[in-house]
């Protein structure tokens, strides 16, 4: 029987809420019957108190509950998604950071979690580390707890106890956008039904509706980043000063009060220490609360005055929206005369509307700093109101919406998450792309999201906080401190950009490869912060649409995400698929050689080319991209023998391309393309363009991409020591060629009607053909001729096939030539005719001749 009871209390330790008071109840009636089965008293009497305890504890657990179910907020949702063991990887290596372990959260703690002390009867002393700025350290004493600066006799609840109204205000600590956020949420974290603070700080008095003084100074925070809800602890020891100055957050009213500086100090906690480098009041508050958060920027064209007073005053009067705003970078001399700090995070109190203006109650964190002075202001008459009871607390003041939208860079809005029915958490890494796919979405986690209505979707995109990024902004703040010009808001965009884009496709849901060239139904802005919120409505219902995680400069090689999708109907999210199911991408360089510029230049078939093959009929797609964003850059499919280098282009050869020339990246799309192989030419507009690409190719079909070696791989190039120049009324000239050895030998021939050296002719002739001749009169015969034997445009060249040649069957024959002839015979020797240059690609040294007129023999 005792057994049975200690198993009941075994499971009580696990079990929360109903269950715990179930099995307290069940484990209390088995040591009663055990009780009254003892032998002895000594036996009876343990039992007892055994029952005692238990009975005890199923009390204070029911009051709790109940305490906890008047305290309690509407339900929020809670993703139900199950978790793949990647994303469960995720979650727990997220939980590192700063060398601390922060695990999931998974319940809330025990009583005893607050009373058991160390083994030297010491109160829990927490070693993390917090870091401390050079100004702090200047003033910083000792790491002390509140109690002991209470005087004997005085009860430790006065610590958890505010008797008026909270005034928070910010000293020297470096983190205007926690206490901003502190001091708009106070509403929803005091005393009251509904409020958050229950289910936030532990331990609790859910009786009191207060935090209760931890026994043995630890507390618990439940603290939302990296993927989930997480266990925060820390003690109460808060830095001291040896002047009047405070490190802390202070409550001006009730200067007694600690609960808020705990909150502020497991929150440093978390990013870092004391020496906060900054954040913004959006990503605070979600942290803290767990609320959406949206950032509006109030300098953007596109913001709807009406729209964003109208859906936030409702939110704010209904408790489920927390607000507050942030400057951007201002002179001196505007500070003073606006009274207002650059770069700085104000809480928003209050929110009215009378007949005349809309109306923020804003209050600078900072103490004893600057108030806004109504200078410039956009009211026709000073602003004045009643009947709030925040109205009287240190540094606020009114302020039209049409003067905050003047003044202010941002509006964070956080909503409460209990505005939605459903939430579905995906969890993903990713490794950023290199320099030559930045601008294209090849490597970008994409999502198929389907809704069955047209209800409000809202997406939050939260990227995990890791060590990296905070030496990111300790090195570069300090940097910036030694400039004149040294900014927070500089310093916080070292951080990178990152935002939301969702898409219509074909087929519905798949992956999008770049954004231009497909239609964007909703473009959220590129942000510095850690959250970035997409609100949309679904245009077509139960078609499924590609959401797109985009980022711009983000500093680190790789990072985790969490992408949180909330709506009021079930959603159907999964990762888009390639819409063409077969992809490779090959890497490549436009260098000094191979930088041929566009097809209008003769050295466009010195680009890059590669022999592309495909086994069966497929839809085709080619994404070109480029390392530098404002280089133009083309690609093309052309028909080719065998996807050989392709030395001739005619209009008929090109088989697709895309676009001409877009800056960065371009894309081609083929419908169907036969079975073959193949050429593909990437190239930049000018010849000399330099830069480094990847070429990424999708089809419905097995494909292989391989480079085609240059003209010049491993051959050697001898160049016709002048051009080809007709004279008058000629139309065939040649040079004699010779070899010392058995040697392979092919010619390519280019109009120099594009150069401007003074060799060549102002213009070239329009259609030519290259021949290689041996021999002469009967005994003549034409080994290689370009283009099958038609007069062609030279101007991208023209390449006759290879022959091997030795020196006895050039003696037997006569000699060999290069011949080249043109249709009618118009040129001049004097400058006013064609030229044509001609080069010899071979394996063994050649010896070319003068030209000459070849008419004649």
């Amino acid at each position: 029987m005792e057994a049975k009871a200690l198993e009941h209390e075994r499971q009580l330790t696990h079990a929360r809420g109903a269950d715990a008071l179930a099995h307290a109840i069940a484990a209390a009636d088995l040591y009663m019957q055990a009780a009254r089965k003892a032998t002895t008293a000594s036996e009876r009497a343990r039992l007892s108190r055994k029952c005692s305890d238990v009975l005890a504890l199923g009390e204070r657990l029911k009051a709790n509950a109940t305490a906890a179910s008047a305290a309690s907020r509407p339900a929020v949702p809670e993703s139900t998604r199950p978790l793949t063991t990647s994303e469960k990887a995720i979650i727990l290596r997220s939980s590192r950071l700063h060398g601390n372990l922060f695990p999931p959260w998974s319940a809330a703690p025990e009583p005893s979690y607050f009373t058991k002390m160390g083994a030297e009867g010491e109160p829990y002393t927490d070693s993390s580390p917090y870091s401390l700025s050079v100004e702090q350290q200047a003033i910083f004493t000792d790491w002390r707890r509140p109690a002991q600066k209470l005087d004997p006799g005085e009860d430790p609840a006065q610590l958890m106890t505010a008797a008026t109204d909270i005034d928070l205000a910010q000293d020297l600590a470096t983190d205007c956008s926690v206490v901003a956020s502190l001091c708009a949420a106070i509403r929803h974290l005091g005393p009251k039904k509904g409020s958050l603070l229950p289910s936030l700080m532990y331990p609790y008095d859910y009786k009191a509706m207060r935090p209760e003084v931890s026994q043995n100074g630890k507390y618990v925070f439940r603290m939302n980043f990296n993927g989930c809800w997480r266990h925060v602890a820390i003690d109460d020891r808060l830095p001291d000063s040896s002047t009047d100055r405070t490190i802390y957050v202070v409550d001006r009213r009730n200067p007694q009060l600690i609960w808020p500086a705990l909150i502020e100090k497991a929150y440093l906690k978390i990013r870092g220490g004391y020496d906060f480098p900054g954040s913004n009041s959006g990503t605070d508050l979600h942290a803290l609360t767990g609320w959406i958060p949206e950032q509006i920027f109030l300098q953007s064209d596109d913001i709807e005055l009406d729209e964003t007073w109208n859906r936030i005053k409702k939110a704010f009067d209904e408790d489920n929206a927390i607000v507050t705003l942030g400057t951007g970078i201002m002179s001196p001399e505007e500070e003073e005369t606006l009274g207002l700090v650059k770069e700085h995070d104000y809480a928003v109190l209050d929110l009215k509307q009378d007949a005349h203006n809309r109306l923020f109650l804003v209050k600078n964190p900072w103490c004893d700093s600057l108030v806004w002075t109504g200078a410039g202001s956009a009211a026709s008459l000073s602003v004045h109101t009643t009947g709030s009871s925040f109205e009287d607390m240190t540094n606020t003041f009114w302020m039209t919406f049409e003067d905050v939208l003047q003044h202010f860079d941002s509006l964070y809005v956080n909503w409460n998450p209990a505005l939605f029915t459903y939430r579905q958490d995906h969890h993903f890494t990713w490794e950023i792309p290199g320099k030559t796919e930045e601008m294209v979405f090849t490597h970008n986690p994409q999502y198929s999201v389907l809704s069955p209505s047209k209800a409000p979707v809202w997406v939050l995109l939260s990227r995990h906080w890791q060590d990296g990024e905070l030496e990111i902004l300790r090195q570069r703040k300090a940097e910036e401190d030694c400039r004149v010009d040294s900014s927070l808001a500089t310093v916080s965009k070292q951080l990178g950009f990152m935002s939301l884009a969702l898409f219509a496709t074909s087929p519905p849901g798949t992956r999008v490869p770049l954004s231009e060239g497909h239609r964007c139904l909703h473009q959220g802005p590129y942000v510095d912060s850690p959250n970035t919120l997409l609100r949309y409505e679904p245009n077509t219902p139960g078609v499924p649409q590609t959401l797109v995680v985009a980022q711009g400069e983000l500093p680190l090689p790789k990072y985790s995400f969490t992408l949180s999708f909330f709506s009021n109907h079930p959603l159907t999210v999964s990762p888009a698929a390639e819409a063409l199911a077969h992809h490779v991408t090959i890497t490549g360089a436009w260098t000094r050689r191979t930088a041929g510029g566009s097809a209008v230049h003769a050295s466009y078939l010195s680009n890059p080319q590669f022999a592309l093959t495909l086994p069966q009929a497929t839809p085709l797609s080619l994404l070109l991209s480029t390392d530098v964003a404002e280089l133009p850059v083309h690609v093309a499919v052309l028909y080719s023998d065998g996807g050989q280098r392709v030395t001739t282009v005619a209009g008929r050869d090109i088989l697709g391309a895309s676009a001409e020339y877009q800056r960065g990246c371009t894309l081609a799309s083929l419908a169907s393309i036969d079975a073959g192989t193949y050429t593909v030419v990437a190239s930049t507009f000018e010849p000399g363009q330099l830069g480094k690409f990847s070429l990424h190719v999708s089809a419905a079909v097995p494909l292989t991409l391989k480079p085609v070696l240059a003209d010049a791989a491993g051959r050697l190039r001898t160049a016709a020591p002048t051009p080809a120049v007709f004279g008058d009324g000629e139309e065939r000239v040649r040079a004699r060629m010779g070899v010392t050895r058995l040697t392979r030998v092919g010619v390519i021939a280019r109009s120099l009607s594009n150069n401007n050296s003074s060799a060549a002719a102002a213009a070239a002739p329009s259609a030519i053909r290259v021949s290689l001749e041996l021999g002469t009169g009967p005994r003549q015969s034409v080994l290689a001729i370009s283009a099958d034997g038609e007069f062609a445009d030279a101007s991208l060249g023209l390449r006759t096939s290879e022959v091997d040649l030795d020196p006895d069957m050039i003696r037997r024959y006569g000699g060999f030539w290069i011949v080249v002839e043109q249709i009618g015979g118009g040129g001049s020797r004097s400058g006013q005719g064609g030229g044509v240059q001609l080069e010899v690609l071979s394996d063994s040294p050649v010896h070319l001749d003068r030209w000459e007129n070849a008419d004649e023999y």
